[in-house]
C-alpha cells in the first residue's frame, strides 16, 4: 500500500503522466505487466521491434520495459536503436533468458536495470519508481549543461556553477539538507557529481565506473595507505569529470577531429581539475584528474610530464583508463580472453606510455582476476561513487 501511494505522489506531481513502453512478444507477460502499471502510468505496448520502433519515434515514451527475445530483433541490438532514436528513455530489461554476458551487454548499451522472471511484483513498481525518479534528476540536469549558465574557467566561476548545480539537484531529489548541499561535505555532493557524468553520457559514467574499478583492484596490490586509497577511488571515478565542461558535440561531427576540436578534448584533465577545485577534495584527486593522461616516456598531454614526475596514483589511473578502452574494443568483448589480451597489451607498453613496473604488475593481477571480473565490474558497488 505504502509503494503504491509513493508511486501516486510522484506521478501526480509531475506535469504531465509517465509514459510506458511494454515491449514483449508473449501476450502473458505483457497483459500481466499491463495489468500491474496501468495504474500509475500512461501506457503503450508492442509486440515487435518494428512497432516498438514506431511508437518511440510517434510519443513522448518515458521508460520501456524490453524483453531480450523478439520475433524480429534480439533484445540487445534493440537497446541499441532504441538509445539511438531516444537516448532519454530509461530502458529496463525484463527477462526469462538472463546471463552474465546479456546483463553486460545490456549495461554497456544503456540500460538503466535488469530484472529477471519470474519478478516480485513490488520489486518491478520499485524499480520503475526509483528508475523514473533518477531520470527526472539527469533530465534537469542536462537541460542546465546545454545552458550558458555554467562556467569553469576559475576557481570562483566553478564554485557559482557547482552551487547552480546543487540547488537544481535539491529541486528534485529527496536528499535536501536545509535546502542546501554544502561544497565543502564531500558526502553530501558525491550524488551530484555521480548523476553528473550519467547526466552527461551513461556510456562515460560506466566507464568511470570500471576504471574506479580496476584502478582500486591495482591498489590493492601496492599496500596503499588509507588515504591514498580513498583518493584512488575517488580519482578514478572522476578522472573524466572535465568532459562534462565541454561541449562535445563537434567530436561527432563527419569527417573526423579538426585540429580544434582534438586540443578542445585533451584540454579536459586541465577543465576537470579546475571543476572540483571548490569541492576541498584531497589533493591527490586533483592529481589523478590532472595528469591521468600524461605517459611515462612525456608523449602525453596536457603537460608533457614523464617517468616520476607524474604522480603514482596518476600513474595507476592512466593504466587503469588505458586498460578499460582496450578491453571494451576486444572483439570477444566482456570474455577472459579480453581482459588478458588487454593487459598484455599495457604490459608491452611499459616504460613508453605507462609506468613499467606498475604495467607488469597491472598484467599480473587481471591474469590470476580475469575470471571473476566481469562480476566485478556490473555489481552495484562498482556504478556508485566511493564514500568518504
Amino acid at each position: 500500500m505504502a509503494l503504491a501511494e509513493g508511486v501516486r505522489a510522484m506521478t501526480s506531481t509531475d506535469t504531465h503522466k509517465f509514459s510506458i513502453l511494454i515491449i514483449e512478444d508473449e501476450a502473458g507477460p505483457r497483459d500481466a505487466l499491463k495489468m500491474i502499471l496501468r495504474p500509475f502510468y500512461d501506457l503503450y505496448t508492442a509486440d515487435n521491434a518494428h512497432t516498438a520502433m514506431r511508437l518511440l519515434r510517434e510519443l513522448k515514451i518515458d521508460l520501456v520495459t524490453l524483453d531480450l527475445k523478439l520475433p524480429d530483433r534480439q533484445g540487445v541490438d534493440l537497446l541499441q536503436d532504441i538509445k539511438l532514436e531516444r537516448e532519454d528513455a530509461e530502458v529496463i530489461i525484463i527477462t526469462g533468458y538472463g546471463s552474465l554476458k546479456s546483463a553486460m551487454d545490456g549495461i554497456r548499451y544503456g540500460a538503466a536495470a535488469y530484472l529477471l522472471k519470474p519478478f516480485n511484483v513490488t520489486e518491478l513498481i520499485s524499480l520503475i519508481n526509483q528508475t523514473l525518479e533518477k531520470k527526472q534528476r539527469l533530465d534537469r540536469l542536462r537541460a542546465l549543461l546545454k545552458t550558458p549558465l555554467l562556467h569553469w574557467g576559475t576557481e570562483s566561476e566553478a564554485a557559482e556553477s557547482w552551487r547552480l548545480l546543487s540547488d537544481e539537484y535539491c529541486s528534485v531529489a529527496q536528499t535536501r539538507r536545509g535546502g542546501h548541499i554544502r561544497l565543502d561535505e564531500y558526502s553530501e555532493f558525491a550524488p551530484v557529481l555521480s548523476d553528473l557524468l550519467e547526466a552527461k553520457s551513461r556510456a562515460l559514467f560506466n566507464h568511470c565506473c570500471r576504471v574506479s574499478c580496476y584502478a582500486v583492484l591495482l591498489g590493492e596490490h601496492l599496500d596503499l595507505p588509507a588515504g591514498e586509497r580513498r583518493a584512488l577511488a575517488i580519482g578514478a571515478f572522476l578522472h573524466d569529470i572535465g568532459r562534462v565542461g565541454i561541449d562535445e558535440q563537434a567530436t561527432t561531427r563527419p569527417g573526423g577531429l579538426g585540429y580544434q576540436t582534438r586540443d578542445l578534448l585533451q584540454r579536459h584533465p586541465e577543465i576537470g581539475a579546475r571543476m572540483v577545485l571548490p569541492l576541498r577534495l584531497p589533493a591527490e584527486v586533483g592529481q589523478i584528474i590532472s595528469y591521468h593522461h600524461e605517459q611515462y616516456d612525456g608523449s602525453g598531454y596536457p603537460y608533457g610530464l614523464q617517468g616520476d614526475g607524474i604522480p603514482r596514483l596518476a600513474r595507476i589511473v592512466g593504466i587503469a583508463q588505458a586498460f578499460d578502452h582496450l578491453a571494451m574494443e576486444h572483439p570477444a568483448l566482456h570474455s577472459p580472453q579480453a581482459f588478458e589480451e588487454a593487459a598484455e597489451q599495457i604490459r608491452r607498453l611499459g616504460g613508453s606510455r605507462f609506468d613499467p613496473s606498475l604495467a607488469e604488475l597491472f598484467a599480473r593481477v587481471i591474469a590470476d582476476t580475469k575470471a571473476s571480473i566481469p562480476a566485478l565490474v556490473t555489481s552495484p558497488r562498482s556504478t556508485a561513487l566511493p564514500k568518504s
